[in-house]
């Protein structure tokens, strides 16, 4: 393609792998995982590929890719493998880990001049935690965490390794997030973190679960047996106290950058981001005037800053794409649906289970389902593009009644099989988000965890954290119209402006294709699946 119409490719080869692409009309992305089916994975090459069939696009249109990846350096044109496709060395720019998320907190961001915070387990040259200031003329690296500290001392590598401690991997956080609720910080005495001016400074010596294990010798705190898996009582408090500690650390760190930057707007990315009971907190520090983290906030939204990253340096313009949605994936069409419901092979179908099955094209999809929640039933819903960041908001959702705790229960029991203590998130019309929850301002990717209000708690029992809060996503009808008027119908019918949303999937990756929605009906206990305009039931 010529320079008046750039085409600019991003990849990520380290854990959660994937690709984007990026031209000045389209925007398209996704995780390896959603495509190999393989949790977490690395690699890049079928997302290339379908970002590539995405946009009716060839290698030979793309102007420029850029590559990040884990490691004490960024990879180098060699490494990233490009060049068995025929990349000239030309083409190929590496970029550097914690940039590329502050590519996608700022780029994708509503604000014109913002600090972005980038916090996580750890990027290129030994960064944990990095600060930019961000304006309409770039993207200026201010500071971070000392370089000579080691990566274990840092908040998100702490948070890991209590994560491992607990017998989940290190991906799993949200689980430790969500068993904080249960226990009591203030069991341990010493703090996890110092924040000394705009650096972390934490107490772990080691990663993983060998750096709980030294820092409970050390101290002599009792923080349960190794693997407990949300089952022992210290263990509950361990999670408590380094949530509360994670909150501490971070309401500090975001007060210190933001003094120093002097740009109260914060663009706040790296896996910590997805931390939605520090985030609401965060956001509501005096010293923050605006608040905004991506959906792929973590390592699933690499390749997309890699992208943004690409963009601007081939063009020189700052790419500012301001997100209404995580709607990155494609859309698949009626026939490609039909393909998979008559079995077709070419849907890609791979049945786990074969079980019997009916379905037929419903005028009203979002109405149909509306009723069926209203009548306590559980459902797959599969609507245009998928979702890049890890939650689904209604693109790739189950969803089911929200007033008890009996749908919760019986997702739990029959469909996800999760641990019972972690909750289920509610999906509210944002019009009525204020009247039921503690929130003054839009939550369209699940990224903040308000509380509920108490005098409407007792009637979305089954979306209601053992803490009171809710990890809200709010809904425009305007930006997902066919989610929206299902919640709209369910309103109507229940008077309750809110469904319960949960991913599509039953631990595996969340669905991508027809096929992949309906082998995962089959084979779990779903009562239907809505995929496209298409009601599925079992025969």
């Amino acid at each position: 393609m010529s320079r008046t119409t750039p085409c600019v490719v991003g990849i990520n080869l380290g854990h959660d792998g994937g690709a984007a692409l990026i031209t000045s009309t389209v925007m398209v992305a996704i995780g390896e995982e959603r495509l190999n089916r393989s949790r977490y994975s690395p690699g890049w090459e079928a997302s290339l590929l379908y970002c590539l069939r995405a946009a009716n696009l060839t290698l030979a249109d793309v102007d420029l890719v850029a590559a990040s990846g884990i490691g004490r350096t960024p990879p180098t044109r060699t490494e990233t493998g490009l060049a068995h496709l025929g990349i000239d060395r030309e083409r190929i720019v590496p970029v550097d880990h914690h940039l590329s998320h502050a590519f996608t907190a700022y780029c994708l961001s509503p604000y014109e001049e913002a600090t972005v915070l980038v916090v996580d387990g750890g990027g290129n040259n030994c960064d944990t935690e990095t600060y930019y200031a961000a304006t309409a003329d770039g993207i200026e690296r201010l500071g971070g965490n000392p370089t000579a500290r080691p990566r274990a001392g840092g908040i998100g590598a702490t948070y890991e390794a209590f994560t491992n401690w607990f017998g989940w991997h290190e991906q799993e956080a949200g689980k430790t997030m969500a068993l904080a609720s249960y226990g009591d910080p203030g069991r341990y005495h010493a703090p996890l973190f110092d924040v000394l001016d705009t650096q972390v400074h934490g107490r772990l010596t080691y990663t993983h679960a060998r750096g709980v294990a030294e820092l409970a010798e050390r101290t002599g705190f009792d923080f349960g047996p190794p693997d407990s898996l949300g089952a022992d009582e210290f263990g509950t408090h361990a999670a408590a106290y380094v949530q509360a500690e994670t909150e501490r650390a971070l309401c500090a760190l975001t007060e210190q950058t933001i003094a120093t930057t002097g740009l109260g707007n914060l663009c706040f990315a790296g896996g910590v981001a997805l931390n939605c009971v520090a985030a609401d907190k965060i956001r509501r520090l005096d010293a923050v005037t605006g608040y905004f983290a991506p959906p792929a906030a973590s390592d699933r939204g690499q390749a997309l800053g890699c992208a943004l990253y690409a963009f601007h340096r081939l063009t020189g313009i700052l790419p500012r794409r301001p997100l209404t949605s995580d709607y990155f994936g494609r859309e698949y069409t009626d026939q490609e649906v039909e393909q998979a419901l008559h079995r077709d092979p070419r849907s890609g179908l791979v049945e786990r289970r074969r079980t019997p099955f009916t379905w037929r094209r419903e005028s009203d999809i979002a109405r149909t389902a509306a009723q069926m929640l209203a009548d306590g039933k559980i459902i797959g819903w599969f609507q245009g593009g998928s979702e890049l960041g890890p939650r689904a908001l209604g693109a790739r959702s189950i969803l089911a009644d929200p007033r008890t705790r009996d749908s919760a229960d019986a997702l739990n029991r029959r469909i996800k099989h999760r641990e019972l203590f972690r909750p289920f998130a509610p999906a509210v019309l944002a019009d009525h988000a204020g009247t039921w929850f503690d929130l003054d301002v839009p939550s369209p990717f699940m990224l903040l965890a308000p509380p509920v209000r108490p005098d409407h708690a007792d009637k979305i029992a089954g979306v209601v954290h053992h803490d009171g809060t809710a990890r809200v996503q709010t809904v425009d009808p305007a930006v997902a119209p066919a989610y929206g008027a299902l919640i709209e119908h369910f309103h109507q019918l229940t008077g309750v402006p809110i469904v319960l949303n949960t991913s599509y999937n039953d631990r595996e990756p969340i669905v991508e294709s027809p096929a992949d929605a309906l082998a995962t009906f089959q084979a779990c206990d779903l009562d239907a699946a809505c995929i496209g305009p298409y009601l599925v039931q079992r025969s």
